[in-house]
């Protein structure tokens, strides 16, 4: 099973990747972590993602690219993954699908987690007040306009690629909104009835243990 799942800052993408991954037996990509990691390491190009990150702007695809193939080729993930983070752009996209393609695997689905943007705003400001309660160190990032400007940049970002995806016939949508179990339930729901039975049977046993 091989998914991209694509949603917006505190969609709660997270939280579905590793149910899925535990369901599944499969590796969650974390675009994000494999790009700290990458980061941290003491070389050229690790320095040149801690630059570029600590400017604010994006990493250029080719970079990306290629930490996610080397990733990807990674043995754990031969049996499939659930992609959270990328791709961002539709040309991370093709040359994603050439890779595939030239390996002889395809992605599966393509699971979009929809959410009203303003109620987001407000679902991931109240959680950051909650946290400074028991917290000395407020997070800035998660006042109302930083969010709102985070959001603005996802959203002309992914438009387009959520077409590429929906033309390809590839995309389904899930209801973002919903309590985490509901959300998880859904996207269950969409990988296929009988997925969803060796799913939920291998959720629940991971979660005796």
């Amino acid at each position: 099973m091989r998914i991209v799942l694509i949603g917006p800052p505190g969609a709660g993408k997270g939280t579905q990747a590793k149910r899925i991954t535990d369901a599944y037996n499969i590796p969650h990509l974390s675009t994000g972590d494999m790009l700290r990691v990458r980061a941290s390491a003491k070389t050229s190009i690790g320095r040149k993602i801690r630059e570029t990150m600590a400017s604010g702007k994006l990493l250029p695809d080719a970079l990306v690219l290629t930490a996610i193939i080397e990733r990807v080729a990674q043995s754990d993930a031969r049996r499939g993954f659930v992609l959270d983070g990328f791709p961002r752009t539709i040309s991370q996209a093709v040359s994603f699908d050439e890779f595939l393609d030239a390996q002889g695997i395809e992605l599966d689905l393509v699971i979009e987690l929809q959410i009203e943007e303003e109620m987001l705003l407000d679902r991931i400001v109240t959680g950051a007040c909650e946290a400074t309660r028991t917290s000395s160190a407020e997070r800035t990032n998660d006042n109302h306009e930083a969010l709102k400007v985070r959001l603005d940049r996802y959203r002309a970002q992914i438009a387009p690629l959520i077409d590429y995806y929906r033309l390809g016939r590839m995309l389904k949508s899930v209801n973002g909104l919903q309590s985490v179990d509901a959300v998880t339930k859904q996207l269950f729901d969409v990988l296929g009835w009988r997925d969803h039975n060796t799913a939920a049977e291998g959720l629940r046993a991971r979660r005796s243990r």
